[in-house]
């Protein structure tokens, strides 16, 4: 019998690294995408945390000179860097406090009853959100100076509380909206009163919203520099202080500051995280 010969299969076409590295692009696109924007947000905050090490030969530190330990030593040996801190960190400290208590209360009001001008506020709480900050600093500088208040650390704190409310109250309004009421009258029903029952029911189960609000102000006012450029006199904070370093040459001190502010914020987070994670039902998990 003579032998079919079969056919040859068909050889598989080797693609090029190229093409195999654009498919995975295309199939893993939004990965790639939130790459990328990590990385973008983080190479700055990067740069501020490898700066801190640097020993620059003058007084700019925009290039690598050498790495050093020196300057994390003493954080704030240049002079009137500790004062600045200390400014920001009092005027974050009252603004937060402030803003979180009043935002609050507003929150709740807003999103529990319903009053006439209740429009009209949300409107309102929504224009600092909206507005630029060259404007609110302006305004504010404006209204001062009509009524004859002498700009420093308390106008500056003024400043802060008024933008930092809206935030805390969307924030905490977004813990609110899903809040369930039935919780609250299954507690009165079992003879709570109003206020046993904000005490016990309430706001522990809205406070993580509140913690986030705080975060959220704090982070704002410590940062702030447009506002408080208007609003400040002679009161210089940390923001302040970099700007007019920035002429003259911002010392490395200013990036071991910063270094250690990212810190704090990153250990907070994560201690909140861990906190809620310690909460959460092991059957929910």
């Amino acid at each position: 019998m003579t032998a079919v010969a079969q056919p040859e299969p068909a050889r598989r076409r080797t693609a090029s690294p190229l093409a195999r590295a654009w498919a995975f692009v295309r199939r893993n696109a939004i990965s790639v995408f939130g790459v990328l924007a990590l990385v973008y947000l983080l190479l700055p905050i990067v740069v501020v945390i490898v700066f801190s090490f640097n020993d620059p030969a003058g007084r700019y530190n925009y290039t690598w000179e050498g790495f050093t330990t020196e300057h994390w030593t003493n954080p704030f040996g240049p002079p009137g860097l500790g004062d600045a801190m200390e400014a920001s960190l009092k005027v974050a400290g009252l603004a937060t406090l402030a803003a979180t208590i009043l935002g609050t209360l507003a929150a709740l009001a807003l999103v529990r009853y319903h009053f006439r001008g209740r429009g009209a506020t949300n409107l309102l709480i929504f224009i600092p959100l909206a507005a630029p900050e060259i404007v609110l600093g302006a305004s504010l500088l404006t209204l001062f100076l009509n009524w004859g208040v002498s700009t420093g650390f308390w106008t500056i704190v003024i400043a802060h509380i008024m933008f930092c409310i809206s935030f805390v109250v969307v924030t905490v309004r977004a813990r609110l909206v899903g809040f369930d009421r039935h919780l609250e009258e299954a507690a009165m029903d079992l003879g709570a009163n109003e206020y046993v029952t904000f005490w016990k029911v309430t706001l522990p189960l809205i406070a993580p919203g509140i913690l986030a609000g705080a975060l959220l102000a704090f982070s704002l006012s410590i940062d702030d520099f447009v506002i408080t450029n208007f609003n400040s006199g002679t009161t210089v904070t940390f923001p302040l202080y970099v700007w007019g370093s920035a002429r003259l040459g911002v010392p490395p001190e200013v990036n071991v500051i910063g270094t250690m502010i990212f810190g704090v914020a990153i250990a907070i987070m994560l201690a909140n995280v861990l906190f809620q994670w310690r909460r959460t039902p092991k059957g929910a998990q």
